[in-house]
């Protein structure tokens, strides 16, 4: 395993990882994984891996605070090295000169927490911790059971019971211990923190163990080889887009470029842009009020994802993009719902939350934060199969017709205008 220590940064107090795992003992602050930068940027050509053949998050295993877990080819193995479109038909649609969309969909579990339980079970699996709990509002469930069972480790999974039924059906059919909680995300979070403690568990919460930004930060790691050209002073500058929930991915992804640049390896950060729905919109209302303090909402949208009262990761989701030079952008529903069309339309098949960052990308064009001559990468955070209801909403529903040619045509008449020969 890679050496690394665990530090607190508003307390600046460093902790050796085999003596504490999770947050700050002091002020109950998220932890940051910090490695010996100058000694890996004199022992780590970059070449060694640009050239791997290795093509997961295990690539980076030199910069990750746990090792390719043992085996050749499983699910855990295959996390990662997910497709970057370009999509000219959005780009044109939204007066851009090029669009990209990272498409996490493509992970084992079809979504982007993948990353994050991969390194958390491989580290696990280090540690020879046998049973792991988390709490999730579907995703970071899926992973973590997905992950879970291809390494032979138990999972235990705390849900609301008001998540989407493909999330939960996910769960079960990985043989995970899911429990349906009668309250919110936040609710099942903090039932989770007490049964790690009581029981003894590995706790896998978002934002809480310090190792899911550790692997959401490949993401990044990922873009720096797929987008080249776009970190060095002289290039266009690259704008990213993603979804915020409780904040550990854009931390996660900032905390990846952020690692590229003490190595030396890029000159220059992409702006981070983090989009909230309006009803849900924690760290948004923090950075448009200009305060430090993440505040609790009570969280309502029909993006399931990023449904959170109070980010658990809030503060450095906030860094992410005031460092960066981005910023926060709320949506409606509404809009979340016509950016699954947009996308759908390209070909990309999103879950309201991964829609959530291309209807970010719109407002951003409408109010002028990049400019359409500026590179624009937006991620899609997982796959619209995890919430068909959603998507239905998206869509008119198909008409029903006889079996008949002159039934068909009355209805084609009555649609889009297709060539019929």
């Amino acid at each position: 395993m890679n050496r690394y220590i665990l530090r607190c940064d508003p307390c600046a107090e460093t902790f050796d990882p085999a003596e504490h795992q999770y947050n700050c003992p002091y002020c109950a602050e998220n932890l940051d994984v910090l490695f010996d930068y100058r000694a890996l940027a004199r022992s780590l050509d970059p070449g060694r891996i640009t050239g791997s053949p290795d093509f997961s998050i295990w690539r980076y295993a030199a910069l990750l605070p746990a090792e390719r877990p043992a085996g050749t080819c499983s699910p855990i193995h295959q996390v990662g090295w997910t497709p970057v479109y370009d999509l000219p038909q959005l780009a044109a649609r939204t007066g851009r000169e090029q669009l990209m969309v990272k498409d996490e969909s493509r992970n084992p579990t079809a979504s982007f927490k993948d990353r994050a339980s991969a390194v958390v079970v491989a580290h696990a699996l280090e540690a020879g911790v046998r049973t792991m709990v988390t709490a999730s509002s579907g995703n970071a469930g899926a992973a973590l059971a997905g992950m879970a069972a291809a390494a032979g480790v138990e999972a235990v999974i705390l849900v609301p019971k008001n998540a989407p039924a493909a999330k939960v059906a996910q769960l079960v059919v990985f043989g995970a211990r899911v429990f349906l909680v009668d309250g919110s995300y936040d609710d099942a979070f903090d039932l989770a923190l007490e049964a790690s403690a009581a029981f003894g568990w590995y706790n896998r919460n978002t934002g809480y163990n310090p190792l899911t930004r550790e692997g959401k930060k490949t993401a990044a790691f990922e873009i720096w080889e797929q987008a080249p050209g776009s970190f060095d002073a002289g290039g266009r500058p690259l704008n990213v887009f993603v979804s915020v929930g409780d904040g550990n991915i854009i931390s996660g992804i900032h905390k990846g470029f952020q690692d590229l640049a003490a190595l030396g390896w890029i000159e220059r950060i992409p702006r981070l842009f983090g989009v909230q729905a309006e009803g849900a919109a924690a760290v948004a209302e923090a950075f448009q009020s200009g305060s430090s303090e993440i505040r609790p909402v009570r969280a309502d949208t029909l993006a399931d994802s990023i449904r959170v009262d109070l980010p658990r990761d809030g503060r450095r989701a906030l860094q992410a993009a005031i460092e960066s030079g981005g910023a926060y952008i709320t949506v409606t529903d509404t809009e979340i719902l016509a950016a699954i069309r947009d996308l759908g339309s390209a070909g990309v098949f999103a879950e309201p939350a991964g829609a959530a960052a291309f209807s970010g990308l719109k407002v951003a064009v409408h109010r002028g934060l990049v400019s359409p001559d500026e590179d624009v990468l937006v991620f899609n955070t997982g796959s619209g199969l995890k919430d068909i209801a959603a998507a239905q909403m998206a869509v008119e529903a198909p008409p029903v017709i006889e079996p008949d040619l002159e039934d068909l045509k009355r209805n084609l008449a009555k649609t889009v205008t297709l060539d019929t020969g």
